[in-house]
């Protein structure tokens, strides 16, 4: 590289997208040991949030959702459904589509999770002003827009 060309973390956007990776990660290990009494991962929980939101959501739209291929779903719908925590139902209306339903044991889970959730963001971001959470939200979301738009250019 030559005396001209500046490195990568010498620019703000860099070091900008570094910590929020790295905050991310460090949250994604956070959170992982603030759930492991319920034996269940961060995955474990996008999956139960989303079906606690979007309750008969098909296989495919929560894959969508969660930016996943259709294998890490067809690895861990499995696990939860023999967990008892998640049924799988044909669509009513169209029978190669798979509707998920949380249990009533998935459900009662699912509740104590977000609450270890919430409070974990709560510790987390306490010191930060509701208008600077505000603020970076409305920015990883033009982010997110940004990514979501390159890679249905791609498709």
């Amino acid at each position: 590289m030559n005396k001209n060309q500046s490195l990568p973390w010498d620019h703000p956007r860099f070091r900008s997208w570094i910590a929020v990776a790295r905050a991310c990660q460090l949250m994604q290990q956070s959170l992982a040991r603030a759930l492991s009494d319920l034996d269940i991962k961060p995955p474990h929980l996008d999956i139960l949030i989303n079906l606690y939101r979007f309750e008969g959501i098909s296989q495919q739209e929560l894959a969508r959702k969660l930016l996943v291929g259709r294998s890490n779903m067809s690895m861990l719908l499995p696990q939860m459904e023999k967990r008892g925590l998640i049924l799988r139902r044909d669509d009513e209306r169209d029978k190669r589509v798979l509707r998920l339903h949380l249990t009533s044991e998935g459900r009662k889970l699912t509740e104590e999770a977000m609450a270890i959730q919430t409070g974990l963001i709560e510790r987390t971001l306490s010191s930060e002003p509701i208008e600077q959470c505000m603020a970076t939200a409305d920015s990883m979301e033009r982010i997110i827009g940004v990514l979501l738009q390159d890679l249905r250019d791609e498709d």
